[in-house]
């Protein structure tokens, strides 16, 4: 029972990783700064609720658009390109 219970939290744990994409390899020293980043994001119409940096390479944003629709966003810190995008309908 013991190992049958480990198996699945750890599958569960694996797929909840395998959401957040990969947005960058390249070292922290070559991305846009934290500051910067934040200040493009708004200048780009969105509002934050939260910003932040990922453990897999990402600035993520949660917040919302233009039209006011909830999104959350994975931007890659380097050139601010967006990797993946979800919003409400």
């Amino acid at each position: 029972m013991r190992s049958g219970l480990l198996a699945t939290l750890m599958a569960v744990s694996s797929l909840a990783m395998a959401s957040d994409p990969v947005c960058t390899t390249e070292p922290e020293s070559k991305w846009m700064s934290f500051d910067q980043a934040k200040q493009q994001v708004q200048d780009m119409g969105y509002k934050i609720k939260k910003f932040k940096k990922t453990s897999t390479g990402c600035y993520e944003l949660y917040g919302y658009n233009a039209e006011g629709k909830k999104t959350e966003i994975y931007f890659n810190p380097v050139d601010m390109s967006k990797v993946k995008e979800e919003q409400d309908d």
